[in-house]
């Protein structure tokens, strides 16, 4: 776990909110120079804590018009299984999120696509093609009722004792 103070916190709470902040905006948000804003944000980068800066899109402004929820279970859970399809989630665009997970299955994934046939196309490709896969279940997104990566942060927490 990062040594994380209440002033990075701040400076996380504020850079979800909106991460196109210049230094200025955020040192007058969190009570700090613009310079010591920016060495923070380089040490939260370096440390991983802040480990990307992205623009969540409108996935039908795109032209991907279906998102499904997938589960999916390996046909045994040895380590160079779970690892090689841990890599094929990585290198595959049409898989936004992938978890590997307990329970009833092994992986949940969060899938896009132009429409279902698209999506039947991706299913050949990336299930039926992988002898590893036992099974896959799939629901269809009715309805994005919200997407962030907003992580919950509440800069008085304990956690954030001073350094």
């Amino acid at each position: 776990m990062a040594n994380l103070d209440r002033i990075d916190a701040a400076i996380l709470v504020q850079l979800q909110r909106n991460n196109r902040l210049t230094s200025d905006e955020l040192g007058a948000l969190v009570n700090l120079s613009p310079s010591a804003c920016q060495r923070r944000l380089k040490r939260l980068r370096h440390e991983g804590v802040i480990e990307g800066d992205v623009a969540i899109i409108a996935p039908k402004s795109v032209g991907r018009m279906v998102t499904m929820i997938v589960l999916v279970s390996l046909e045994r859970e040895r380590s160079d299984i779970v690892d090689r399809f841990k890599q094929a989630i990585r290198g595959t665009r049409e898989v936004m999120v992938g978890y590997y997970v307990t329970g009833d299955a092994d992986f949940m994934l969060v899938v896009t696509a132009k429409n279902m046939e698209d999506y039947e196309q991706f299913t050949r490709r990336f299930f039926y093609e992988n002898p590893d896969i036992k099974g896959f279940k799939t629901m269809v997104v009715m309805d994005r009722v919200k997407a962030s990566f907003e992580m919950p942060i509440d800069p008085d927490d304990e956690l954030f004792h001073q350094r």
